[in-house]
């Protein structure tokens, strides 16, 4: 449902720094390879030279022809563009190797990272994952892509979504649905699907992505990943896009922590007339990640929250308990706490949900080409009257009271990021009646969409995996007060250093 200190170069045949003009040219070994690296490792190596813009971009265009329908990664490819900002991207960095102002350069000059496919691209096609919404080419870039943009990313295609980004599998009904590469039989969860399919399938170090009741969260528990939901008015949607009730954050999908802040650090910025402004921000949230956070109260959370009784899956729980046993010899205390509001409470958030379906700009005439969700969805929508609009709006602003006085004796809250290990790809969507669906939505989500009412900082991260021939990745969920994103961060590097997932390899990967 609906956004540390620098890692160096492996050693190996990338290591080593050249600093001429010249470009050492990689052997087929080595371009595999590139793929491996995380954001930062590949922003080193582009730097140093040992590898160039354009010769990363045809090994990431070749990954994505091969895999990409395979994971159900993209809706399109951008090639002309990538290559238009590939070719730029090495022409600065000859130049600054020239004059020996590499260090001035942007953060990820040269990386690819695609957009998901509810953010405008200038010149690139865009339909929101809706088989009613026809290709339309905009003419502009969204806030999300021009911060990319400046960063120096290269954007390599737009990510496929579910329908206005709306249920929690991606499976858009013009295109093939997103897996999860650990099992191609699972789903790479929604609604930033696509964009985890990408990174986890090594296709891209990064892919935006967007969260507004988990999307971002979600797709990162099933795909082995790391996404991080930020504080509400950190990461927004301007300057074109507006906040509405403040749900939705941008964020990246990535597979360490510190690619997660770097990229962070990229898109923290405030746009003129933001509608939510999170003031005394540290100055990098990469920097952040370098020492371990103080010691924290941290609350364990098991019981479902807005699913009252929905069943948790043995593997899980585990996942929640050991990484509490972890965080306990790491110095921290943990304690049981009890869900912070009684399930029905959560009704605001439908009322929200439904109204912004409800908003999408649809032609009456293509309407019938809605998915079965999304008309369920919209009529619901048009059953709420301004009043009731008004007054979720209220509770929404009471629930986060709420939840502030129940948590109010912990700093962070652990729970599992979902309540079920990767959904096979169809398990969750029931066209024959959309109210089961949502309903079966809630119980596979029944943690994430708190922290998008409340507005505060949730991350999910790879802490646990299934048993079996070809174990499959759980994701475990911490979360802090608003405007708590760095001490989050570096809680989360902490556990990934003592508990590393990144080596892991699904077994489709590039």
């Amino acid at each position: 449902m609906e956004g540390c200190a620098v890692q160096s170069a492996p050693a190996g045949p990338l290591s080593g720094a050249n600093t001429s003009d010249a470009v050492i040219t990689p052997t087929l070994d080595t371009m595999k390879d590139l793929l491996e690296l995380d954001s930062l490792a590949l922003a080193h190596a582009l730097r140093a030279g040992e590898v160039s813009p354009t010769e990363v971009l045809d090994v990431t265009l070749d990954a994505a022809e091969r895999l990409g329908d395979q994971v159900g990664a993209f809706v399109t490819l951008s090639p002309e563009l990538a290559r238009t900002q590939a070719e730029d991207a090495e022409a600065a960095l000859v130049a600054a190797r020239r004059t020996g102002e590499t260090a001035a350069l942007p953060p990820f000059l040269g990386v690819p990272c695609p957009v998901k496919d509810l953010s405008a691209v200038a010149g690139v096609p865009m339909r929101a994952g809706s088989a009613a919404i026809d290709d339309f080419v905009p003419n502009f870039d969204d806030g999300v892509a021009q911060l990319l943009s400046e960063a120096g990313a290269v954007m390599v295609g737009k990510t496929s979504t579910p329908e206005f980004g709306l249920p929690c599998y991606t499976e858009p009904d013009f295109g093939p649905p997103a897996r999860t590469p650990w099992d191609l039989d699972r789903s790479a969860g929604g609604s930033s699907g696509g964009a985890a399919a990408a990174v986890a399938a090594r296709i891209v170090p990064a892919a935006h992505g967007s969260d507004g009741g988990g999307s971002l969260r979600i797709p990162a528990s099933v795909c082995g990943l790391v996404g991080f939901k930020t504080s509400r008015g950190l990461a927004g949607p301007g300057p074109y896009g507006v906040d509405g009730p403040g749900l939705v954050s941008q964020g990246v999908l990535t597979r360490t922590v510190r690619d997660t802040a770097a990229f962070l650090d990229v898109l923290a910025t405030p746009w003129p007339g933001d509608t939510f402004v999170l003031g005394d921000r540290p100055d990098s949230y990469l920097a952040s990640c370098a020492a371990p956070p103080r010691p924290q109260r941290i609350g364990l959370l098991t019981e479902p929250v807005i699913a009252t009784g929905a069943p948790v899956d043995p593997a899980c729980r585990a996942a929640a308990l050991t990484t509490a046993r972890l965080l306990t010899d790491l110095g921290h205390e943990v304690v049981e706490v009890a869900p912070p509001f009684a399930a029905e409470k959560w009704a605001p958030f439908m009322a929200l949900w439904s109204v912004g379906a409800l908003q999408a700009p649809v032609d009456p005439a293509k309407e019938h080409l809605l998915t079965p969700l999304t008309r369920w969805l919209r009529e619901t929508g048009r059953g709420i009257s301004a009043l009731a609009y008004a007054d979720a709006l209220a509770g929404v602003q009471r629930l986060t009271r709420e939840i502030a006085a129940t948590w109010s004796a912990v700093d962070v809250i652990l729970s599992p990021t979902l309540a079920q290990p990767p959904a096979k790809v169809g398990a969750l969507r029931n066209d024959s009646d959309p109210a089961a669906d949502f309903a079966a939505q809630m119980a596979y989500t029944p943690w994430t969409s708190v922290w998008n009412l409340a507005g505060w900082p949730a991350v999910s991260i790879p802490q646990g995996w299934t048993e079996g021939a070809q174990p499959l990745p759980i994701g475990v969920m911490l979360g802090a007060k608003l405007g708590q994103d760095a001490t989050l961060l570096a809680l989360a590097a902490q556990l990934e250093e003592a508990n590393p997932w990144a080596d892991r390899q699904p077994p489709v990967h590039a």
